[in-house]
């Protein structure tokens, strides 16, 4: 490997953290100077990943490894850590570090108004977050990409929680963190089981079938965690108490597409596990409709992206498990683009109105418009109108899923379709066209700090989709782009989605009454209270339970047992008289007792 690719590469993956804990250890940098700073390092980051892709990684090109032995016994090394550069890690990379270099420039402007000491917090936080991800990134294995994985849900639990005064943040943290980790006990087990296996922690070892099928369904049941998939998708719309920034990075190219990259990194292991990618078909399809329902039905406007993220990623997830690489992770790419847009769109937003609910804005597109223009281009291109990016990269989907004739999963994704875009007409429509509430009426176009991302990010979320060759390439797949049947069909209920939205809510965001009763039960928050419930009635009594036995039974028999040596101890002790002749008769009396013993024997 070329030493400038491996130093640009070191550079994307440790620049920002080693700025951040820089600027964490020295007090007097922990003001307004760590915003700009750890920018700068996150837009060089950025640049050094771009070059990196430039130079040399637009071709398939065999795995370039640089990696050191780690944990070393009698001279073997447990395993390898260091770096793994192709095609795959490297347009991931420039991705994940150009999508932060934006939200880190949005934050500057955003948090402007937070103390000196938060911000840099905040940024450092952010940095971290992000060095993390590099290092998921780039891992040469899967245990190095569990260190990353683990080191990003620790840091989103920090930015998630970054108001911990707030108690519903602080709830929110703690929810993210918790179930995102009972979902990683599937990736440590699935470690564990590889590694008795084939002896590796490799992406490409060679495993049988029917060990592919146990090991990938265990690790896909962290990514049902991290990647917020029915039913472990609960933690997801709770992140929303974070600032809208970190909604942005979690929710676009970061925490949540980190499950899909584990897919597509470790697609050799998936590839020959036919029963798990069936699962995974199955339940994306299901998680694209379910949490696309669920976005139809919200009123503030952060919880709305929050749940299309969960549609969209359930999309990447069915893609996978239809057998289509190229087509999950370029909906990844495409997605982080427009979905970041969006989120930072929905800050600028939140900025000029204060508010997060819908129903307080309106008009805006008079008031705004450079967020309006970039937000109108996101949310055509989440809605997969013809020629956006997102367009491409969900036929691609759609194609691979109805490769084998009509199927559930395909009408599933389609109906996931039509609502996509019947509730990003409706928040279009309310936010920007409809008419202006009282809080809307007093807004105003953002300042350059919060605009410049998102024309940064409009740029992708425009033209990514006509690179669908040179992703073909950089992931060694064959890409032809032909509008089928079922492109058309798609396009088509976009379109239709668009304009029942127009019909049902150019004039208020409020539901027909047809639709009131899914509201009432979404806003009854069914599977929350299904989980509180569980916890309540099941889990708690179980603990008690084990607890008893535990107090009572368990410790009840080892103090039973220390109290009978106690007891026999005590009795014992009286024959320690202390008097010398009781000793000397004992001692006649052992004598003869064992020529006693003798004679008679």
């Amino acid at each position: 490997m070329p030493s400038s690719s491996f130093s640009l590469a070191l550079l994307a993956l440790l620049g920002p953290g080693a700025v951040a804990l820089l600027l964490a250890i020295v007090t007097p940098l922990r003001n307004r100077i760590s915003a700009i700073v750890l920018s700068l390092a996150a837009a060089l980051s950025a640049l050094g990943a771009a070059i990196v892709l430039v130079k040399g990684q637009l071709q398939p090109v065999p795995p370039q490894l640089v990696t050191i032995p780690w944990l070393l016994q009698d001279g073997i090394p447990f395993a390898e850590i260091g770096l793994r550069i192709d095609g795959i890690s490297t347009s991931m990379l420039l991705v994940v570090t150009f999508v932060a270099s934006c939200v880190q420039i949005f934050s500057v402007g955003y948090m402007h108004d937070e103390s000196k000491p938060a911000q840099g917090r905040y940024f450092t936080y952010h940095s971290l977050f992000l060095t993390a991800m590099n290092i998921l990134v780039l891992a040469p294995n899967l245990l190095q990409l569990f260190l990353g994985w683990e080191l990003v849900g620790v840091t989103s639990y920090l930015l998630i929680g970054y108001y911990f005064k707030k108690p519903s943040a602080a709830k929110a943290a703690v929810k993210a963190f918790w179930v995102t980790k009972f979902a990683d006990m599937g990736l440590l087990i699935g470690l564990l089981v590889l590694r008795s296996k084939v002896g590796s922690f490799d992406w490409d070892a060679a495993i049988t079938p029917a060990a592919a099928n146990v090991v990938t369904l265990l690790l896909f049941i962290a990514v049902m965690g991290k990647s917020a998939q029915f039913p472990l998708h609960i933690w997801l719309p709770d992140a929303m108490e974070g600032p809208t920034p970190v909604s942005a990075l979690l929710h676009a190219a970061t925490m949540v597409a980190a499950g899909v990259f584990l897919i597509v990194r470790g697609w050799p292991l998936f590839a020959v596990a036919e029963s798990t990618r069936a699962f995974m078909l199955g339940l994306g399809s299901v998680t694209a409709l379910i949490a696309a329902t669920m976005a139809l039905f919200q009123t503030d406007i952060k919880k709305v992206l929050a749940y299309s993220t969960c549609s969209q990623l359930g999309y990447m997830i069915a893609a996978l498990g239809a057998g289509s690489l190229l087509g999950g992770f370029f909906h990844l790419t495409t997605h982080a683009f427009f979905k970041a847009l969006l989120f930072l769109g929905a800050g600028s937003v939140i900025h000029a109105v204060h508010s997060n609910d819908i129903r307080d804005m309106g008009g805006l597109a008079r008031k705004t418009p450079l967020t309006t223009l970039t937000f109108v281009i996101g949310a055509l291109s989440l809605a997969g109108l013809p020629g956006l990016a997102g367009f491409f990269s969900k036929d691609l989907i759609l194609e691979a899923v109805g490769e084998h004739g009509v199927s559930l999963p395909l009408l599933l994704l389609l109906f996931s379709a039509f609502l996509t875009a019947l509730y990003m007409g409706r928040l279009l429509l309310r936010v920007f066209f409809g008419e202006s509430s009282d809080k809307a009426s007093h807004a105003h176009e953002s300042g350059g700090f919060l605009i410049l991302p998102l024309v940064m990010l409009a740029v992708p979320a425009l033209a990514t989709g006509y690179f669908g060759g040179m992703f073909g390439q950089l992931y060694g797949t064959a890409y032809h782009f032909h509008l089928g049947t079922t492109g058309v069909i798609a396009a088509g209920l976009g379109l239709l989605g668009l304009g029942l939205a127009f019909v049902l809510y150019r004039k208020s965001a409020e539901h027909p009454a047809l639709l009131q009763p899914i509201a009432r039960l979404i806003e009854f928050g069914p599977m929350d209270r299904l989980y509180e419930g569980g916890f309540h009635r099941i889990a708690l009594p179980f603990a008690a339970l084990i607890g008893w036995m535990d107090r009572y039974l368990v410790d009840g028999v080892m103090n039973l047992t220390g109290l009978a040596f106690v007891v026999s101890g005590q009795k014992i002790r009286r024959l320690q008289t202390g008097v010398a002749t009781d000793y000397v008769l004992a001692t006649v009396c052992g004598v003869l007792a064992l020529v006693l013993y003798g004679v008679l024997r």
